[in-house]
């Protein structure tokens, strides 16, 4: 294995990066830290995990802004857990529990030598900067364009982009960004949808190509030969492919609707996951019947333009 070399797992939302990031900590040499950069709480704003301000979604970092992050940072990836500064901001019984959780793993991670799996969506953008700087190996889930824009109309989500054009650093570094500007404000979810994932499949295949830390998987591979896929990025990252991750992996991967508790989205355990077992075979399915046939013919129109 790889020694204490960090992983992080990212892509947009609604990509798979939670159950990837699972699959991925089953072998048991990983520590999984759920979405630190979200700036939702839970999962995010929560020092004792990361201790630094999360001000946008997509927060973006650079070596020109990473006074703060770097050293928080550092202590996430070392699985150093800031019990103080958690309980400074967080102490309702749901965060007492979720700090004694976290912090437990943290510390046993540590002492038996586990390595961070950082699952973050919102890291997607600073990609590089993790795999520069804190040494991580990045995983960046892709995921077709209709069924993400499927499970984001189902979900009823949205896009803000003055998230990401307020950041200066961000548009400076990919100044394509910019063409998102005239869909502020736009009500035109589907267009919104589209143009994220344009934006993001630019960015990402730029990273990956200046960065051989990073590494692109789709997640319809993944789903549809969940053995072979995830034996590879075991490989890939420095991990064991044990009898144990196996058996693991195809348990979650072939679960039942009914075992599963349904396909849907939903929130849960102490992490605040989005991850729960499913049959991904049939996920994928289910995903392509998301979008009525002039929907879909429209997310092809506006991908191809």
């Amino acid at each position: 294995m790889t020694d204490r070399v960090p992983v992080l797992v990212t892509g947009l939302p609604r990509s798979g990066t939670s159950w990837t990031g699972k699959m991925l900590a089953a072998g048991g040499g990983l520590v999984y830290v759920n979405e630190p950069l979200n700036p939702q709480h839970p999962p995010g704003r929560c020092p004792g995990v990361l201790n630094a301000h999360v001000t946008h979604r997509f927060q973006y970092i650079c070596r020109d802004n990473e006074d703060t992050w770097l050293p928080a940072f550092t202590d996430t990836v070392a699985l150093r857990y800031r019990f103080l500064a958690e309980l400074r901001r967080n102490r309702s019984p749901y965060d007492l529990a979720r700090m004694a959780r976290y912090g437990a793993a943290f510390t046993l991670g540590r002492l038996a030598g586990r390595r961070a799996l950082l699952d973050d969506p919102f890291a997607l953008f600073s990609a590089g900067w993790f795999a520069e700087r804190l040494g991580c190996r990045v995983v960046v889930l892709q995921r077709d364009a209709v069924p993400f824009v499927g499970s984001w109309q189902r979900l009823g989500w949205t896009v803000y982009f003055h998230e990401l054009l307020e950041q200066p650093l961000l548009v400076r570094d990919h100044p394509h960004l910019e063409a998102l500007r005239p869909l502020i404000g736009c009500q035109d979810r589907i267009a919104k949808a589209v143009a994220l994932w344009r934006a993001a499949r630019r960015v990402t295949t730029t990273l990956a190509t200046g960065h051989p830390g990073i590494t692109l998987a789709r997640y319809e591979d993944l789903a549809a030969d969940p053995e072979a896929g995830f034996r590879a990025l075991y490989g890939r990252l420095g991990l064991t492919w044990s009898a144990r991750a196996r058996e693991r992996v195809l348990r979650a991967c072939t679960a039942s609707t009914a075992s599963a508790g349904g396909l849907g989205f939903a929130w849960s355990g102490l992490s605040r996951t989005a991850y729960r077992p499913m049959d991904s075979r049939l996920a994928l399915t289910n995903a392509a019947n998301r979008l009525s046939a002039e929907e879909t013919r429209r997310v092809l129109e506006l991908v191809s333009t």
